[in-house]
């Protein structure tokens, strides 16, 4: 980096703020997703194995056996299931499971299907049970039977549906329900990424925003990124603003490390909630342990945004536990906020 654009940096102010990603980063999170197999960085047994079943399904001309995906948010599920369908040259439906409120809404989604189709489910663990039970025999058997009327007059109609493979993402697979997720034939569940698999992540999408970037700012980036994908983008789109509005030809990892500090992102990757909740922990339950209802309500915040969103990461990387008296954290968080880690305290808990 020239020695002027380093007092660039050093004099820029806080000219950016942590926010939620607004519309146009929902747009281009989906540009930035790989189209095929060739391109997808990372869980690469999952990727042969699912290869395999494809194209042993396409040489039995039959679609592909229902599909389960489970993993926390933004770690490729919907990135591959998309993939699949391309690989599978079929034609894809997206919803969600709480989009499907009746179930005469999935019964107009599943008769719209044409043979070999792929019916994509995100978050199926949040349908209702009413909805989920009409899914049984569409996914064992292609038909399902619609009661209309009721008492005497109550009559049974039955639909054909045409063969179709139904491709479920879930960010808490313990929620489903055994018989759906018997019916399943496969299933995969993701985990957090390797630095090195997001930096490739991070170059790749670098070179689709026409962002120049060296090895060293990708690498800190994919560092903060909470190994996930998703996350990585975002941090690497707030990176490309920076640049822009000071004109750096190249993102060095003195830039990518300041910028991320801006945000807020420290070098553990935590952001303000996953701060908020460690800190309130270790401040106001003298390190834990501490139920998880508890935490959600002295932050003013939902259980399962706390529960899906903070303790996935938290847990992996060994900052947080879980125990049957509730979460805990660890000497390596006492030493993060560069606190005194209390042996003896621990050893009671534990």
């Amino acid at each position: 980096m020239s020695e002027e654009t380093r007092r660039t940096l050093l004099k820029a102010g806080p000219i950016l703020s942590a926010a939620k990603e607004s519309e146009e980063d929902v747009v281009l999170n989906i540009s930035l997703r790989p189209k095929k197999f060739l391109e997808f960085v990372g869980h690469q047994d999952i990727v042969a194995n699912l290869k395999i079943a494809i194209q042993a399904a396409k040489q039995r001309k039959e679609p592909l056996e229902h599909v389960l995906l489970s993993g926390p948010p933004g770690l490729g599920k919907t990135s591959l299931a998309h993939i699949i369908a391309h690989e599978m040259e079929a034609k894809i439906t997206a919803t969600s499971g709480p989009a499907i409120e009746r179930a005469g809404d999935l019964i107009g989604i599943l008769t719209n299907l044409e043979s070999g189709d792929i019916l994509f489910i995100d978050e199926i663990h949040r349908m209702s049970k009413v909805v989920e039970e009409f899914l049984y025999p569409a996914m064992e058997s292609f038909q399902i039977d619609f009661v209309i009327d009721k008492g005497p007059y109550a009559k049974t109609i039955k639909f054909n549906l045409k063969p179709f493979t139904l491709i479920g993402a879930t960010t808490r697979s313990g929620l489903l329900a055994a018989p759906l997720r018997g019916r399943f034939g496969i299933f995969y569940s993701l985990d957090f990424y390797e630095i090195q698999d997001l930096a490739k992540i991070i170059k790749n999408s670098a070179q689709l925003l026409t962002l120049q970037i060296d090895q060293e700012a990708a690498l800190e980036i994919a560092r903060r990124s909470r190994g996930t994908p998703r996350i990585a983008n975002r941090l690497l789109r707030r990176v490309r603003d920076y640049a822009q509005v000071l004109k750096i030809q190249q993102v060095d990892v003195l830039a990518a490390a300041k910028i991320l500090n801006e945000l807020g992102i420290d070098e553990a990757g935590f952001d303000d909630l996953d701060r908020k909740v460690l800190k309130l922990i270790l401040e106001a339950f003298g390190g834990g342990p501490v139920g998880i209802e508890s935490l959600a309500a002295s932050l003013n915040e939902e259980v399962d945004t706390i529960a899906d969103t903070v303790e996935p990461y938290l847990l992996k990387a060994g900052y947080l536990k879980r125990t049957s008296r509730g979460r805990l954290v660890t000497q390596k968080a006492f030493e993060h906020f560069g606190l005194k880690f209390n042996q003896e305290q621990q050893g009671e808990i534990f």
